[in-house]
């Protein structure tokens, strides 16, 4: 039974991964639909140096103010970090995110998709759909998206993705600790000055 699972993830593995599939046929996750930029997920300060030091000044970011709505948004991916959540995003201040053509894409989007390598993308495009909830690693079921739709299973959704939960669960702890939250929901929260300078 093992080696069966074994065999099928090593199966899916093969050839392109599904996100560079779905970046062929679209739509894909680097869009919204129009006027609902304002969830688009936000860019950390280190997310925005590694990019422009990749690209050279040439845009690509817009700031967005804190809308109620958004805050809470950001709220149910980070549940035990409502406090932190509210220091970052406070009503009605800005913050950065990736911008997007008026069609609602990515301006990173290309036909055969991300201008960016994967090292240089926001942690949040890297890991998408999938996420940690306190200590479960789970997935979204985002609508057209070309990976749930093959599988609804982590682990197929992993092998699809050519990634791996140690992967993901390093990734997700970077975004954490890009925010000032800790690696572990839960525990104390960073100071973010002291991430500021990070690379």
């Amino acid at each position: 039974h093992c080696k069966g699972k074994a065999a099928k993830a090593a199966d899916l593995r093969q050839g392109p991964s599904v996100c560079e599939e779905c970046a062929g046929q679209g739509p894909t996750c680097c869009r919204v639909a129009p006027g609902g930029e304002e969830f688009c997920f936000p860019v950390t300060d280190l997310e925005w140096s590694r990019i422009l030091d990749y690209m050279g000044d040439q845009g690509g970011f817009v700031q967005q103010m804190n809308s109620e709505s958004f805050v809470v948004g950001v709220k149910r991916l980070f549940p035990m970090d409502g406090r932190e959540v509210e220091a970052l995003f406070p009503l009605h201040r800005p913050h950065l995110r990736l911008a997007t053509t008026q069609e609602g894409a990515c301006s990173f989007l290309r036909k055969d998709g991300c201008l960016l390598p994967s090292e240089v993308r926001p942690y949040y495009c890297r890991i998408f759909p999938l996420w940690i909830y306190g200590e479960r690693l789970t997935m979204f079921d985002p609508a057209g998206c070309l990976a749930t739709r093959r599988t609804r299973t982590v682990s197929d959704l992993m092998a699809l993705m050519h990634t791996s939960e140690a992967t993901v669960r390093t990734l997700h702890g970077q975004l954490r600790l890009a925010w000032g939250l800790t690696p572990t929901a839960g525990h104390q929260p960073l100071h973010t000055s002291l991430l500021r300078g990070a690379r």
